[in-house]
């Protein structure tokens, strides 16, 4: 596991990271880390890695886009010193382009959002051992769909800042198309974005295989 002894392990995003978490800080007694995949990650790396005495924040804010990541990442980020930190975003990005089509000043375009990921990155890659970044998705197996082909652009654009800062990577969208192979997205989100428990828990095993995760 590319973890170790002591490491503190920030998780950031939107709605699908808060999921009730602990208000100012996700972290510490009675639930902290609210009740989203990281919950479970927190969880399953504490459980089977008692000896490495890891540290998991959850700073998820419902509603986020890449633009609010982009007002609290001092605050929200830098300021509590982690040692790996975890970006899911971009749901809200594309979501508010369709269900509020109107409203365009709630609209991030591509350019908006690969910007300003970049700018987050870059403000982060000094002061941490390294980032894990997951790619936004949307519940839907038809790729004709609008909403998931929008989705899947914003997808390929974290897909391309992984591989250009040589960052980890965690496809939940890929991930999600083998799972609705055997079920229906809707047995695991009544609205195809926010994941009941079993939805929680596939992004966490995502997440820990793709960190080395063994026990």
């Amino acid at each position: 596991m590319i973890f170790t002894k002591g490491d503190k392990l920030l998780f950031i995003g939107d709605s699908i990271s808060d999921y009730e978490r602990k208000r100012p800080i996700g972290e510490g007694l009675f639930n902290a880390w609210g009740q989203s995949y990281i919950a479970d990650v927190g969880a399953l790396l504490t459980a089977m890695y008692p000896e490495e005495h890891l540290r998991v924040v959850n700073m998820g804010v419902s509603g986020n886009q890449v633009r609010d990541l982009d007002a609290r990442w001092q605050t929200d980020a830098l300021d509590l010193k982690p040692d790996w930190v975890t970006i899911l975003i971009g749901i809200n990005d594309v979501w508010r382009q369709f269900d509020s089509p109107e409203i365009t000043e709630t609209h991030v375009s591509p350019e908006e959002y690969r910007a300003t990921y970049e700018h987050l990155i870059q403000r982060t890659l000094p002061s941490v051992k390294g980032m894990i970044l997951m790619t936004p998705y949307f519940m839907e197996p038809n790729r004709q769909d609008s909403m998931r082909a929008r989705m899947d652009e914003y997808g390929a654009i974290v897909k391309e800042l992984a591989q250009k800062h040589g960052l980890l990577l965690v496809d939940l969208q890929a991930a999600w198309d083998r799972l609705f192979v055997h079920m229906h997205p809707c047995s695991v989100a009544w609205d195809r974005i926010h994941p009941n428990q079993v939805g929680c828990m596939y992004i966490a095993k995502q997440f820990l295989a793709a960190v080395g995760f063994d026990r």
